[in-house]
């Protein structure tokens, strides 16, 4: 049994060491500190892997077994921390399957890496060059010659079986005492990195589950009931206000990459930051009080949202999870109303899986990379600018033949790392803002404001603008809360800046043919919401068209509240008056007056909306499983 003691004894500890000691780090970057007694929740899960290598791989190939181990588990690690410094969420397991998007955002990951999220991987660096040495000195008859290996006692099999079976037992209990907890990050605190993989394996099998035994009628039928149970309206039945206004008018949706709303009627050094925007919300219908509810999708998951007022579901992609899916849409509802229904992006159409998107939402035409002069504005190739030539060149051949036509207009020109070429650049950054990330926000916004500009010039050109309603909403915020701390945004632009209600706050401008004199609309809303605002000026009622909406009119509702998770855990929600976030449910919640941004103490009034909310989406959840596949 030497070879065991020696040799194989010690490896099994050090990877245990090695390990744990990363799961730690994870903890520090991920939770901003290390709560030791949480680190048995760790070491349950990482004792089963450890004694699975050791169990079941023979003794000839255990250090390589142990080395494919750390190094997969270090790139995990390493991979999760960079994940969440992104997007402020615990990655799962899911998230592999946008991979392969990595090597088209490569310019917003490598923004993202820190330097600190390297320490995953020294000991791997030193293990290497051990080997390389070793390796040296056996050719050069150094002495590093072969080890001989030795098969395992059978006591020592019975000792690692039962801690193996102890690790089992372990894990179960803290994923059992965590799956209950609705906040994602605080589960995954208490169970563990490892385990809240399992905890979220088990919850989406379940979850499909429920779907799979039901129908898409039924839930249907629970959403119509539960939604009947929220005081949407003070004066149920009335005619809707704007029905109509709108109809058989063209429509163009301008979904605006990373755009927020404080940017909107804000001036720096005299300078506005958006003088396009905000002539044209002086003209329009203005919504100050939208929040975003994207999943792990990000911007194709605003573009679900917007076209189908169903929830992502925030476990993967809509596009990737749902791409299959006969999806209830505006373009189906527009169509049914003899509209052609046309996309546009300028990148390739397989980015987020949009080939898959646009086939369940059923556009008639995808415009992507291929159709666009690449005149290098970003890492994504086409400005903007060559966005909106192509688009109006598209859609007047529709305009000619006198039907009408939905566009969906996706830009870039402001994605992360916000870098505008200096050629660009149409405006200039006072000398504090000079190479901060803030400031370069500021200029994408000011170039992607622009942009709109030439946009509105070319559908007047073309003789479309007064035929066209123009809908603009932003995707997602685009200011990095790692990188941009509220109180210097503040003291920057001398404006107050939360880091939630700010950061989640974007615009929504919806310009009518002949529209004079605008009007601010004071209501709350989500991405949800936009669908069926938008249905209601053109005159279609959703329900007849087969669309089950999880949002609501904005322009017919007197009280509103919207659910949103990813970027905020499951249970949070604006209403009215709040932006709640829930800890490990709604007692240890914490709340923010959207309007002054105060902390509001007493949760008591808004229990209500937090058990509505968590109902509303689970249903959205279960109806977007039951659709049909193509």
């Amino acid at each position: 049994m030497k070879g065991d003691r020696g040799f194989r004894v010690p490896l099994f500890y050090a990877a245990v060491v090695i390990l744990l000691t990363k799961l730690a780090l994870l903890r520090y970057f991920l939770f901003g500190d290390i709560k030791w007694p949480r680190l048995a929740a760790d070491a349950s899960a990482l004792l089963v892997l450890v004694c699975a290598v050791e169990l079941l791989t023979p003794a000839r190939v255990k250090v390589w077994a142990y080395g494919a181990l750390n190094v997969i588990v270090s790139l995990l690690l390493f991979s999760s921390a960079v994940y969440f410094e992104h997007f402020g969420n615990v990655p799962t397991y899911t998230a592999l399957y946008e991979l392969h998007q990595v090597t088209k955002i490569k310019d917003s990951v490598e923004s993202t890496i820190q330097w600190s999220h390297y320490w995953f991987f020294p000991d791997i660096v030193i293990a290497i060059g051990v080997w390389v040495y070793a390796a040296a000195s056996s050719r050069r008859g150094g002495g590093y010659g072969r080890r001989r290996t030795a098969s395992a006692s059978p006591m020592y099999r019975v000792v690692l079986s039962v801690l193996l079976i102890v690790g089992i037992v372990v894990s179960t209990r803290f994923i059992q005492l965590g799956m209950p907890i609705e906040n994602e990050l605080v589960e995954a605190e208490d169970e563990g990195f490892l385990n809240y993989q399992v905890s979220s394996a088990i919850k989406a099998a379940k979850d499909n589950s429920i779907a799979a035994e039901g129908n898409t009628s039924e839930f249907v039928q629970q959403a119509v009931d539960l939604q009947a149970t929220y005081p949407y309206r003070d004066k149920p039945g009335s005619a809707p206000a704007y029905f109509g206004n709108a109809k058989g008018k063209n429509v163009i949706v301008i979904q605006m990459e990373a755009f927020q709303n404080f940017p909107i009627h804000l001036k720096l050094g005299g300078q506005e930051i958006t003088p396009v925007l905000n002539r044209l919300a002086g003209g329009s219908l203005y919504f100050p009080h939208i929040f975003q509810q994207i999943g792990q999708g990000n911007t194709s998951d605003a573009e679900f949202m917007s076209n189908t007022s169903i929830y992502p579901t925030a476990q993967i992609a809509m596009s990737t999870g749902y791409g299959d899916r006969n999806l209830p849409s505006l373009p189906r509802a527009l169509q049914q109303n003899g509209y052609v229904a046309d996309t546009f992006h300028v990148n390739d159409v397989t980015f987020w899986d949009r080939n898959k998107l646009y086939a369940a939402l059923n556009f008639d035409h995808y415009y992507d990379k291929p159709y666009y002069k690449n005149d290098k504005f970003n890492s994504f190739g086409a400005s903007d600018e060559e966005l909106y030539r192509v688009a109006v060149d598209k859609l007047s051949e529709a305009g000619k033949s006198k039907q009408p036509f939905y566009g969906q207009l996706i830009t870039v020109s402001s994605h992360f790392p916000f870098e505008v070429p200096k050629d660009r650049m149409k405006m200039t950054l006072p000398d504090n803002l000079q190479g901060t990330q803030l400031g370069n926000y500021l200029l994408a916004v000011n170039y992607t404001d622009y942009a709109i500009g030439t946009l509105i010039d070319r559908l007047k050109s073309a003789g479309l603008w007064d035929d066209t309603v123009l809908v603009l909403y932003g995707d997602h915020f685009g200011l990095q809360p790692n990188d941009n701390d509220p109180a210097q945004v503040s003291q920057a632009l001398g404006i107050p800046y939360d880091p939630k209600v700010s950061r989640f706050n974007i615009p929504l401008i919806i310009h009518l043919p002949g529209e004079r004199q605008g009007k601010v609309v004071d209501r709350t809303g989500g991405q949800l919401d936009i669908m069926p605002t938008v249905a209601n000026l053109l005159g279609v009622k959703l329900a007849d068209a087969g669309v089950t909406a999880f949002g609501h009119d904005l322009l017919n509702i007197d009280h509103n509240v919207v659910g949103s998770r990813y970027y905020m855990p499951t249970g949070s929600f604006i209403n009215d008056d709040v932006l709640f976030v829930p800890g490990k449910g709604f007692d240890d919640g914490t709340a923010v007056d959207i309007r002054t941004l105060k902390p509001v103490k007493d949760l008591t009034p808004y229990r209500k909306d937090y058990d509505y909310i968590l109902k509303l989406m689970e249903l959205s959840d279960r109806y977007v499983r039951s659709l049909p596949k193509r």
